[in-house]
């Protein structure tokens, strides 16, 4: 969303999200606080999980449609033997179980949730159903019934045993996954209810904790020029896309919504690419590699 006042702030801003507030509250207030212009964030985080959460901050936010998609890393506590209507520790107990499983047990499930798997999110979502969020219908005390969804897990880790109805995992997936389903789901399998008492993204994309900064900490800082001083570069983010050079002469055709020629296409480059077009180390535009030209589909003013 635009916002006239403020000044045209760009880059990343890498926040660990605490417990207790929603991914558009940590963006409001970011905003504010870096009295920036725009903002924008990557992977909606519920308020009872915590962990990384990358925004963007002016022009950079255009580059939230190349990265959304990327992978996730969590980590994750299940409390067997208690299944919520959201199953997190924030909901209402639907249903109990005196079986606990063992850790021989649970270790042997593990392999049943690993690649691509059918899970369907949890009523308490930010899914929309016929234009309202699905968490909002639930609250009202409406049945929601949401659509069942295809989600790829690449990694599923066995932590440790806490206690005895607690068991933490580590986790790598694909955008879309709803870890609360997931624990709902391994219970199920081993026999079982239970619910998520901890859930902390680790990683989003190539943002992980080595650049984070509690959101705690921002805050207590007095001055807005002190603040920005964490924002990394929108270049940040090219790590995984592909990148061309291009020159000062290109760089202001493609900025003007010109095409080049798609002689300067490299030959690592194929039809059909989107591509990263930087000028002197500077992001210029994200390009569209076609037969006849290359085409710009954003354009950045950094």
């Amino acid at each position: 969303m635009k916002h006239k006042k403020g000044d045209a702030v760009n880059g990343w801003l890498v926040i660990d999200k605490p417990e207790g507030m929603n991914s558009t509250a940590v963006v409001n207030l970011t905003r504010r606080l870096l009295n920036a212009q725009k903002n924008g964030h990557i992977g909606t985080l519920d308020p009872f999980a915590s962990g990384i959460l990358p925004i963007a901050f002016g022009e950079t936010t255009k580059l939230i449609d190349f990265l959304d998609d990327e992978t996730k890393e969590y980590e994750f506590t299940v409390e067997w033997g208690t299944a919520t209507d959201s199953a997190d520790s924030d909901g209402a107990i639907t249903a109990t179980s005196d079986y606990i499983p063992s850790e021989e047990e649970i270790k042997k499930i593990i392999p049943q949730f690993v690649g691509e798997i059918t899970q369907v999110p949890p009523a308490f979502c930010a899914v929309k159903i016929n234009g309202k969020r699905a968490y909002d219908l639930a609250r009202k005390g409406q049945v929601v019934t949401i659509p069942e969804r295809k989600v790829n897990i690449y990694k599923l880790d066995f932590c440790n045993t806490l206690s005895e109805n607690k068991t933490s995992f580590k986790l790598c997936c694909s955008k879309g996954t709803y870890v609360r389903s997931l624990g709902r789901d391994m219970a199920e399998k081993l026999g079982t209810v239970g619910h998520l008492v901890r859930l902390r993204r680790t990683r989003s994309g190539i943002f992980d904790q080595s650049s984070k900064i509690l959101l705690e900490n921002l805050q207590n800082m007095l001055y807005v020029d002190e603040r920005r001083k964490f924002l990394l570069p929108s270049e940040t983010s090219l790590r995984d896309i592909a990148v061309m050079a291009v020159s000062e002469a290109d760089a202001a055709k493609l900025k003007q919504g010109q095409a080049l020629s798609p002689k300067i296409r490299e030959n690592i480059f194929s039809v059909g690419d989107i591509v990263a077009a930087t000028c002197k180390g500077k992001l210029t535009a994200m390009v569209r590699i076609e037969e006849s030209r290359l085409s710009p589909i954003r354009v950045f003013n950094i």
